[in-house]
């Protein structure tokens, strides 16, 4: 069972890192500005929800999609560690330029639960890409079941911190200050980017395997 923890470890920390709901504190706050406290927490109960539910959508079907479209999960993992990489990068060198675009202009109708906060800001590409990702090990692992309760319930503790972030943002924002924030994204941005690089590897060896380059173990 120790990899299976270890599987709920690793799908945690890096959905974690990548949602980075301290980066999208200023434009939660930003979005609800003049709201009340009851309303921040409602909008971030709604969003969290509408994340989770996303989320667990590409959980289960993203094979099946994968299947469809004729994929292989080799690939999945090179892609979506590809724009690991990416994202990483430009969290730990501040040049995210995502924020400012999330924010919606005056007069739109809609959501904000959903657009921009469900999606993209919490489920983008990038955990996208790691659900995927981690659809391939689960579907690898010989303990099938229990590997794929472990990414569900690392999706629920991720959703939980995001929530808790969020609910309470202008106590996080007061606590830790903008400098913190910034910081913890740099650091954040670090470890994104190491788990792209790892699940690049991953998928190459496991794709150069496939096609029989490298014998399999």
């Amino acid at each position: 069972m120790g990899q299976v923890f270890t599987l709920f470890v690793s799908t945690f920390s890096t959905l974690l890192a990548i949602i980075n709901p301290l980066e999208a504190l200023p434009v939660f706050l930003m979005l609800l500005s003049g709201a009340s406290v009851d309303e921040h927490k409602a909008v971030a109960r709604r969003s969290a929800l509408y994340a989770t539910g996303l989320l667990f959508f590409f959980l289960i079907f993203g094979t099946l999609i994968l299947k469809i479209f004729g994929v292989s999960l080799s690939m999945v993992r090179v892609i979506g560690g590809i724009i690991l990489i990416r994202i990483g990068f430009e969290l730990f060198s501040g040049s995210s330029g995502s924020s400012p675009a999330l924010v919606k202009p005056d007069g739109a109708t809609g959501d904000i639960a959903f657009v921009p906060l469900a999606m993209p800001l919490m489920c983008g590409p990038g955990a996208i890409a790691t659900m995927l990702g981690m659809t391939s090990l689960v579907k690898s692992s010989a303990l099938e079941m229990a590997s794929f309760l472990a990414i569900a319930a690392a999706i629920l503790a991720t959703m939980l911190v995001t929530y808790l972030c969020l609910a309470y943002a202008d106590k996080v924002i007061g606590r830790i200050g903008p400098m913190g924030v910034d910081a913890v994204t740099r650091i954040v941005g670090f470890f994104v980017a190491t788990m792209g690089g790892g699940l690049v590897f991953h998928g190459v060896v496991e794709a150069l395997q496939e096609y029989g380059v490298l014998a399999t173990h």
